[in-house]
């Protein structure tokens, strides 16, 4: 019996926990067993100097045009049917949203990230997972490709496209524009998350075992919000796919409400990059602070405090200060010490 109870015991010890859960991985930098890209710089110009970049960006425009090419046919196909039963219904128009960004996610995901959408883009941009370049240059490509799959859709069925709204995202009648802004903003928050979440090295490298396939639940997520925000609003969560719809369509009731399908996902896609990168991840800050720390001392050991060219703190933009005066320093050096009250100036 006791030869049992120390099998038991050693087999309960025999394999460690490797991965540190919660608070305990903060210190655990050394083992990890991911690798963490590092944070995009603001400005590249080298990469418009690469094809690559190029390649990227006409892949977002090839995928956001099909994206806007299918569902809004999809759309004008449900519009068109006197019965709900002769046709796909709202929840075929969510399973053709959902089902071509898995699609396209996972055509284009090793060429330019597979994006597909302004709000994205910008969520990935606020966590320095590309350069404000490749960001913006994404953008236009998106947009030049939605305006171009609507264009597509009316130049096949423009009596139908033009008689049944194009397709165009508005707040519904009953919905107050709170609302439609609201649905807009919690819409983008779930898809931004989920992408964040699917594409995190850390939970890549813990559930290896788990054979998941990226794209998925990112389709998956764009078809449940649709599933949820078609009668308020249409489900815009796209910046892209709204603007190119109201541009093709081109009525004025289109426009009233456009700015909720910017503003909306924006919001959205910041705040989802927060709760990712500051919330969920909790990205450990013990060695910035010290590096910081370090540099700020030297700075006042060598008696330079008045004439620092360039005085960085991690968590902050770097601050580019002809003389630092006393005061700005010591300011400074607070945000260095207390980084948690500086963890949103990135």
């Amino acid at each position: 019996m006791e030869g049992k109870e120390e099998d038991v015991r050693l087999g309960a010890n025999k394999f460690s926990e490797r991965q540190p859960i919660g608070t305990a991985a903060q210190g655990a930098g050394d083992d990890k067993d991911y690798k963490e890209p590092p944070p995009a710089p603001l400005f590249e110009p080298g990469e418009l100097k690469s094809w690559s970049f190029y390649r990227a960006g006409i892949a977002e425009f090839v995928a956001t045009f099909l994206f806007l090419y299918i569902t809004i046919l999809t759309v004008m196909g449900v519009s068109k049917s006197t019965s709900k039963c002769a046709t796909v219904g709202i929840q075929g128009i969510a399973w053709s949203f959902g089902g071509m960004i898995f699609a396209l996610v996972y055509c284009t995901a090793g060429i330019s990230g597979g994006h597909i959408n302004p709000a994205v883009t910008f969520g990935l941009f606020l966590a320095r997972k590309l350069s404000l370049t490749r960001a913006i240059f994404y953008i236009i490509m998106q947009c030049l490709g939605a305006i171009c799959g609507a264009g597509v859709v009316k130049g096949f069925q423009q009596g139908l496209y033009m008689g049944n709204g194009g397709g165009a995202n508005v707040v519904a009648p009953g919905y107050t524009k709170g609302d439609g802004l609201g649905a807009e903003i919690v819409g983008t928050f779930v898809l931004v998350y989920t992408v964040f979440s699917a594409t995190d090295a850390k939970r890549n490298a813990r559930d290896s075992h788990v054979p998941i396939l990226a794209p998925l639940p990112i389709g998956f997520a764009v078809f449940l919000v649709h599933l949820a925000t078609i009668p308020i609003t249409g489900t815009g969560i796209n910046p892209a796919r709204s603007l190119g719809a109201a541009i093709i369509y081109n009525r004025d009731h289109a426009w009233s409400d456009h700015w909720i399908f910017w503003v909306g996902p924006f919001i959205g896609a910041a705040l989802a990059a927060i709760y990712h990168q500051v919330i969920i991840r909790a990205i450990p800050v013990q060695e910035q602070v010290l590096s910081c720390r370090g540099r700020a001392e030297t700075c006042q050991s060598e008696e330079r405090a008045s004439s620092c060219d360039v005085f960085v703190c991690p968590r902050l933009v770097p601050l580019s200060i002809p003389r630092l005066s006393s005061r700005l320093l010591t300011a400074a050096l607070f945000c260095c010490l207390n980084p948690e009250l500086c963890v949103f100036l990135y």
